[in-house]
């Protein structure tokens, strides 16, 4: 299941939550955030229940963006224990985010 993050949910659903989080940080009109829809979609499918997935739409959320330094997008946060673990940036393929999550199990 993939998550919509807003700065209403972001300390219950992500701060505190009790297993890893991947944060993708997004617009509508950002070409390379649209390539990485499906990417993010199925390791929302694959990692369900045991890493959460979910998108904060940077437009809507600018202080949420503001908060963690996002300046460019697509750009992806992996949150444990509340505090951010790693991150990446930009278009990736599957695999390279996937070995990102696994090292936070």
């Amino acid at each position: 299941m993939e998550y919509k993050f807003t700065e209403q949910n972001f300390e219950e659903e992500v701060i505190k939550s009790d297993t890893p989080v991947l944060v993708d940080f997004y617009a509508d009109w950002c070409g390379p955030c649209k390539m990485m829809m499906p990417i993010v979609e199925k390791l929302a499918e694959t990692y369900d229940g045991k890493i959460k997935v979910g998108k904060v739409n940077s437009d809507e959320e600018g202080n949420l963006a503001g908060k963690y330094n996002i300046m460019s997008i697509p750009s992806f946060l992996i949150f444990k224990n509340g505090e951010v673990v790693d991150s990446a940036l930009g278009a990736m393929s599957m695999e390279a985010l996937a070995k990102k999550l696994d090292a936070v199990l």
